[in-house]
């Protein structure tokens, strides 16, 4: 009996579903157009697809079902998110609208923030009060909670957040009330100690806030896959993907789907990890293109980095501070609204830009025939040849180049001098270029990081067009082309560890009293975290736990995260916990301050159960050279004509291939795009390893004014 595996993603534009046999290595892929306003169509028509094609029915797939999605960011980005209330400590109700007092632009006057995720109408006090000692002053009586049941069920709420002021320290009153409405109430209820127990009441209660806000739009969906799951008779359940790089239980996402706000990114960020073990590079940088959106991620001694914080909906997207700061664990990455369907436009200054703004899938670019009018980065792709019309989803969905053409004769009028649609599409294809490689190397900036020298791996539906010209400003001298690069990141979901982060504040100081309470509170963590992983299928002496803190100098206002190491208990010495903190912190500032006090803030594990193993096969070794499909004219940079370029089909190249850019490489889901200068090699697995071996011409001078902009000015 062959061991199936199924996993989904749902992205801006596509909704990728990959199905893997893991005894014999065999991968069936299917990529489809998501639909926003019902997801489960293009996850039910992918799936269906998918099954078709390998041949095997639903009672086939034995093992869970592993989900990522995007649709907890789009909600909170769109401001499409249920009617949730917020009840909280009397006299804090406007803590949501004074945020953290903190203007990330001190200077701009017309400054902007999002709109809180629940209103002010929407958030109710209730007289309580604990301590900061985590002594309870005040308790809620039933009569009030009968009082705020009515008043909720009056505004016809969809959710309920609870989070009290320093429900941290002790939980005890924002339990009282999260039960007491639970009860009372028919709507799905959230409170902050079980969604971030962490000190600092903004951040804790924009966290909460976001999660209660999107419990209406994943519950639902969840139940209604769940429906048709198992009335299509598959015999396994599903796990979704979080943030941090692990999945959970369908019930414990629902119960917290903020965690699952980077669900996809994270997944294919563990594609990455998986390649850059096999290829032995302990540092890889992740670049994933899909069709709303462009994510990157650094890969460091064969692991991403994590946060424990991430901002949600900027109201600027490289401006941190005019987001939701929620305080989960996260896979460290920058994402900015560049894909297959950002939009083109000429700004007010005569500037060629595009994105933020994305044509998504409905109704999708210009070359899709859906109605799109605005030129997007797809269509430019098209017009320039590094795409087919008549082979884009192999040939299941033709695109329409004269539309795709003809959408770009209004910019190219507006920018003059003589541009054409082929001149604009160039313009397009180099700006969303600069636009991704200026927010990687600013995200590596900001973590001291020099991406110099450091390979590529693409994919995403428009990841492999336009990686090599990412790596050519990078000045990365690699570039792998994985299999099956279009789905990486639903492939990685596969890949994925049963995880979970937790975090709980208790502040201490690191002396010789710590002892006891700090292992009291990581005795119930680790028991949550049994918890979380039993219920996502993980045996009990599979669980592998690590341990970290977040602290700082007595008397500052600012922690510093480092982790200790892993084990079944607190795994270090008092004296090399405190050594360990004057270290990082003399990385971080350049000192040390040796007779200053130890204090910890809040206290973390990370517990995991590694994902089943598999191999996937080889291909064949190649015989001779490569024989292309046929010849396309294409262009790839301003100033340079068309040229004709070898194309070939993926499926045709075995291990050992060598060829020349400028080529071009085609399978069903994307094309690889290889410019001039540089030489690809298929690896044994049937990846395509492109190394530079030319600077590519530089951009004329003349030109660079009309296009090199990034989407918040000129670069």
């Amino acid at each position: 009996m062959t061991d199936w595996r199924l996993a989904v993603d749902i992205g801006g534009t596509f909704t990728d579903v990959v199905l893997l046999d893991a005894d014999t290595g065999r991968v069936v892929v299917e990529k489809t157009l998501t639909t926003p306003a019902a997801p489960l169509g293009g996850v039910r028509a992918g799936v269906t697809s998918a099954l078709a094609k390998a041949g095997i029915t639903p009672a086939d797939i034995t093992r869970p079902i592993v989900h990522a999605t995007t649709l907890i960011t789009n909600a909170l980005i769109e401001g499409k998110t249920g009617r949730a209330a917020l009840v909280t400590t009397l006299g804090f109700g406007d803590t949501l609208e004074i945020r953290n007092e903190h203007r990330y632009d001190m200077y701009d006057l017309q400054i902007e923030f999002p709109a809180p995720p629940i209103p002010r109408e929407l958030v109710f006090e209730i007289d309580e009060r604990t301590t900061a000692a985590g002594e309870v002053r005040t308790a809620p009586s039933e009569a009030e909670l009968d009082a705020l049941a009515e008043r909720l069920a009056a505004h016809e709420v969809e959710s309920v957040a609870v989070c009290l002021l320093n429900s941290y320290a002790d939980a005890t009153n924002e339990r009282a009330i999260a039960e007491g409405l639970a009860k009372r109430l028919s709507v799905p209820v959230c409170a902050s100690h079980e969604v971030t127990p962490q000190i600092r009441e903004y951040p804790r209660m924009v966290t909460t806030a976001c999660n209660a806000a999107t419990m209406p739009v994943i519950g639902p969906y969840l139940t209604e896959l769940q429906a048709w799951l198992t009335a299509e008779g598959f015999g396994a359940s599903v796990l979704m993907m979080l943030s941090n790089g692990g999945v959970v239980s369908a019930d414990d996402a629902r119960r917290v789907p903020i965690r699952l706000v980077e669900s996809g990114p994270a997944a294919g960020a563990l594609a990455g990890v998986w390649y850059a073990r096999r290829l032995g590079e302990e540092r890889l940088f992740c670049f994933d293109m899909g069709g709303t959106t462009a994510k990157s991620c650094l890969i460091e001694d064969y692991r991403p980095e994590l946060t424990n914080a991430f901002e949600v909906a900027r109201v600027y997207r490289f401006k941190k501070g005019s987001g939701y700061p929620c305080s989960i664990p996260s896979v460290d990455l920058v994402e900015i609204g560049a894909g297959g369907g950002s939009l083109a436009r000429v700004d007010e200054l005569g500037l060629l830009k595009v994105g933020p703004d994305s044509a998504g899938a409905d109704p999708g670019p210009v070359g899709y025939a859906r109605g799109g009018t605005v030129p997007a980065t797809t269509d430019a792709d098209l017009v320039l040849g590094l795409l087919d019309a008549q082979y884009f989803l192999g040939g299941e969905m033709p695109l329409d180049l004269p539309a795709a053409r003809a959408a770009f004769a209004p910019l190219a009028e507006r920018l003059g001098a003589g541009s054409d649609a082929d001149h604009v599409a160039v313009g397009v294809y180099e700006v969303i270029n600069q636009n991704m490689a200026a927010s990687a190397r600013m995200h590596a900036v900001e973590r001291g990081i020099d991406l110099r020298g450091v390979s590529l791996i693409a994919f995403g539906g428009a990841g492999p067009v336009h990686a090599c010209g990412v790596a050519t400003l990078l000045e990365a001298p690699r570039v792998i082309f994985p299999v099956n690069a279009s789905v990486l990141s639903a492939f990685g979901t596969l890949v994925s560890p049963v995880r979970i982060d937790l975090a709980r504040s208790m502040v201490r100081t690191l002396d010789e009293g710590v002892s006891a309470d700090r292992d009291t509170l990581l005795a119930d963590m680790r028991q949550e975290a049994r918890r979380v992983l039993a219920a996502a299928g993980a045996e009990a002496g599979d669980v592998r736990y690590r341990y970290g803190l977040d602290a700082r100098y007595e008397g500052q206002g600012n922690e510093i995260t480092l982790w200790v190491g892993e084990g079944d208990a607190w795994p270090t010495t008092l004296a090399d916990t405190v050594e360990r903190f004057h270290t990082e912190y003399q990385k971080i500032y350049g000192l040390r301050i040796p007779d200053v006090g130890v204090e910890v803030v809040t206290w973390r594990v990370a517990a995991w159960s590694d994902a089943p193993g598999f191999e996937v096969p080889t291909v064949p070794v190649g015989a001779g050279d490569p024989t292309p499909n046929r010849y396309r004219a294409a262009r790839f940079r301003l100033g340079a004509p068309a040229v004709d370029v070898p194309v070939y089909r993926r499926a045709e190249l075995g291990a050992g291939h060598r060829f020349v850019g400028p080529a071009l490489v085609e399978e069903r889901e994307t094309t690889s795009v290889i410019p001039d200068g540089w030489t690809c090699e298929v690896a044994p697995d049937g990846s395509i390893v492109a190394t530079a071996t030319a600077a590519a011409p530089a951009v004329p001078a003349t030109t660079t004014a009309a296009t090199a902009a990034t989407e918040e000015g000129s670069a």
